[in-house]
């Protein structure tokens, strides 16, 4: 184990740490700080009844519970863990740094203590799947891979075991990302649009937490960003290292594109090499060819042209993204509940298909236009099924779309996610394809995207 870990681990006997959030990823840091002298404070706005096994295991752990309305009050730690989702500006969190108390998070003490390269990846869409080709590749490639962060794994409990050959492989969002003042050694900007904007103090905000996974890099460093992307192609005025633009539009001076023949080609500072066809690319959609495109410059000097190419042609995709549920009466259902935003949910699902296809969309409202989604709706949608909270502004949105017309396409509205699956089944005919993309998030009626996913692929796995 490093020195600077050991350090800090058995720094924290004696101390008290409040950890926000009483889920998955906060239990193994409950067990790790526990164990190594803390008095930890596992604190939940959910009561005991709804956090169910959870309080049990972190009581289990050697947690204190703080539970319910009041969870962020009478502290007095010395160290808070907030969870990303908590706004980082919130009164409780501000007063108790005025108070002198330490508040930090799970991903930001990893990026202090981790002993391996870091490559980290961010974006308004694409982090999952880019994120998790990138560690594809590097795992055929012969390297142990640690896969986290915003993807849903906590690394800081696995932080005794990590050797500097490995590599870590993190996703992070913007909430994670908004107090870091540490970048990756190599930093991967997919692309930027609107989202979030229910949480942040508006898009500056968002585009300014974005900012920090290239503005904390050293000489040594090396960004990633979105050349057919504004935000993103800016960010290269903050980094200081070797930079790599990919484009699937126009070839680049250093970094990946896509030509017109749809080779994936590199050119590193004036070597090209050509790696693959688009065609080779298991998993469909634009969008994901800009992703490879992305993970290849990512991996480029650790990674071999073959091996990319090996697993572009064999890896299927993340659960939730474009994922194929079920045939049924030559009916294809689809399953992109990862689709929480209208810009994903464009180039995504109504990228993808050669016909018009059967929509199911809606969900908790974060505050976005749903304009350019309106705009592309009638071209790409021969029925739309919408419930939810954002379902209003979908069908305002679509109605005033210069394609639209009355029935192109036909709107349909539920209340529930049973009435959106047999509403499908109801409209679909053999050939057809019914893909459910929220262009929203799931906080209405789901905890989150996976719980909705889930949900629908349920359903559709017992139609008859």
């Amino acid at each position: 184990m490093e020195n600077n870990i050991r350090r800090f681990l058995e720094g924290l006997k004696g101390k008290r740490i409040a950890l926000c959030g009483i889920g998955g990823s906060n239990l193994p840091l409950i067990k790790l700080f526990a164990g190594y002298g803390a008095f930890v404070m596992a604190c939940d706005r959910r009561e005991r009844e709804a956090l169910g096994e959870n309080a049990e295991l972190a009581e289990e752990y050697g947690a204190e519970l703080h539970l319910g309305d009041g969870y962020l009050t009478d502290l007095n730690a010395d160290i808070i863990f907030r969870t990303p989702g908590m706004k980082f500006y919130m009164d409780e969190l501000t007063q108790a740094r005025r108070a002198g108390t330490a508040v930090t998070s799970e991903m930001e003490v990893f990026f202090e203590l981790c002993p391996c390269r870091t490559i980290a990846v961010t974006g308004s869409d694409g982090k999952t799947t880019t994120t998790t080709i990138i560690s594809e590749m590097l795992k055929a490639q012969g390297y142990k891979v640690h896969l986290g962060g915003n993807i849903g794994r906590p690394l800081l409990p696995d932080i005794e075991s990590i050797s500097p050959d490995d590599i870590a492989v993190v996703e992070l969002s913007s909430f994670q990302l908004i107090s870091m003042r540490r970048s990756p050694d190599i930093a991967v900007v997919t692309n930027l649009a609107p989202n979030h904007l229910d949480i942040h103090k508006d898009m500056q905000e968002y585009i300014d937490s974005k900012k920090n996974i290239v503005l904390h890099q050293s000489a040594f460093g090396k960004a990633v960003l979105n050349l057919d992307n504004d935000i993103s192609r800016s960010f290269e005025e903050y980094t200081r290292g070797d930079t790599f633009m990919f484009s699937r539009r126009q070839s680049v001076s250093n970094g990946t594109y896509m030509s017109e023949n749809g080779e994936i080609i590199m050119d590193f500072h004036g070597e090209k090499t050509v790696i693959m066809n688009a065609s080779d690319i298991k998993i469909p959609g634009l969008h994901n060819i800009e992703n490879y495109l992305a993970a290849i410059c990512a991996v480029w000097g650790m990674v071999t042209p073959e091996t990319i190419r090996n697993v572009a042609m064999s890896f299927g995709g993340v659960e939730h993204r474009a994922e194929l549920v079920r045939e049924l009466d030559g009916v294809k259902y689809y399953n992109d509940a990862i689709g929480t935003s209208p810009t994903r949910t464009v180039k995504g699902t109504l990228s993808l298909y050669d016909r018009k296809i059967i929509l199911i969309a809606g969900g908790y409202d974060k505050h976005l236009s749903y304009d350019e989604m309106g705009a592309v709706v009638p071209e790409k949608v021969k029925v739309l099924i919408l419930f939810g909270a954002t379902a209003d502004k979908i069908e305002a949105a679509t109605r005033a779309a210069a394609g639209y017309s009355e029935g192109c396409p036909v709107i349909i509205r539920v209340n529930s996610m049973e009435e959106a699956v047999n509403a499908a089944r109801a409209n679909a005919v053999s050939g057809d394809i019914v893909s459910m993309s929220p262009a929203s998030a799931s906080f209405d009626m789901y905890k989150n995207f996976a719980e909705k996913g889930l949900h629908f692929k349920k359903l559709v796995n017992e139609l008859n």
